[in-house]
């Protein structure tokens, strides 16, 4: 069995395994298996522990990295055991576990009727992001990572995707992404990580890093408002998410260079976010290594 093959079986044993799983005893499993995997798993450790020294480095020793690494793997952990188990929680369980501030502000800008573009970060309990759409009762586009083999990236679609979501592979054609901001709908991007290898090279955390421009190039070619989004992992394990004031975005006509300007304006208010909770940043992928080339 090949090691891709063995990931989608122990996704689905971990599907129907989780929602028997009593919340609280969950959450603590949760924590002690991120601790195991920050060790176990220490080419991801190294990689995530680069990325925090460079959110850290005026701020904290190897120790303070290493302990708030391991924060991370616990967070991450956690937000596993949310996946596999939300499935199987209705609407109202949903509904009570997150709270949400900043909602009026997004009604109102979804009343405009240009839809709404949303982006984040790998951050926080990003899953929570995905609940909102059963409370507007409004659908959400999302890009999501093409897993392999085909169906585990299937069966996690099926996991995260309700009647509200629509999720389709960041690789593959993105015309959806425009005829959902068409019907007024919301759709969700990440910025901190360039899969696809199409972004430009900003500064990030006081180095270049190579970061996605899909969010801003979509907002300046539809005209729709750019909401920066964070979730919060709570002591209790509940969500809370913060939408933001919309980013007034430049438009000068240089098509260029407003991109630039307003990936800096998403950049900025990450970095806010990931310099106050490095530890809800659950970034194991290396994000300033590709930076290094320029553009």
């Amino acid at each position: 069995m090949t090691e891709s093959s063995l990931s989608y079986y122990l996704f689905r044993v971990l599907g129907s395994l989780a929602p028997l799983v009593p919340r609280r005893v969950g959450y603590r499993l949760a924590d002690a298996i991120g601790l195991v995997a920050f060790h176990l798993y220490s080419g991801s450790a190294t990689t995530l522990e680069d990325n925090l020294s460079h959110v850290l480095k005026n701020e904290g020793d190897e120790t303070t990295v290493q302990t708030k690494a391991r924060q991370v793997f616990s967070n991450l952990s956690k937000n596993y055991f949310d996946l596999f188990r939300s499935h199987a929680l209705s609407d109202e369980e949903i509904s009570a576990s997150v709270n949400i501030v900043g909602l009026e502000r997004l009604q109102q800008l979804l009343a405009q009727g240009k839809g709404l573009i949303l982006t984040t970060g790998h951050f926080g309990p990003f899953d929570a992001l995905v609940h909102i759409a059963a409370i507007l009762n409004l659908k959400i586009t999302v890009p999501a990572e093409h897993l392999q083999p085909e169906r585990l990236y299937e069966y996690v679609c099926r996991l995260r995707a309700r009647n509200w979501i629509t999720l389709m592979p960041v690789d593959g054609p993105l015309l959806g992404l425009f005829r959902a901001l068409r019907r007024g709908e919301i759709v969700a991007l990440a910025a901190d990580r360039d899969i696809t290898h199409s972004g430009i090279v900003v500064d990030f955390f006081g180095a270049p890093a190579r970061l996605p421009d899909g969010h801003v190039q979509l907002a300046l070619r539809t005209g729709a408002p750019v909401v920066t989004c964070f979730g919060l992992r709570q002591a209790d394990n509940s969500s809370s998410l913060y939408f933001e004031s919309p980013l007034e975005l430049e438009a000068t006509g240089d098509f260029e260079r407003d991109v630039r300007a307003n990936v800096g304006k998403v950049v900025a208010r990450m970095e806010d976010w990931i310099r106050r909770y490095p530890e809800q940043w659950l970034m194991l992928h290396p994000v300033w290594r590709d930076g290094q080339h320029g553009n």
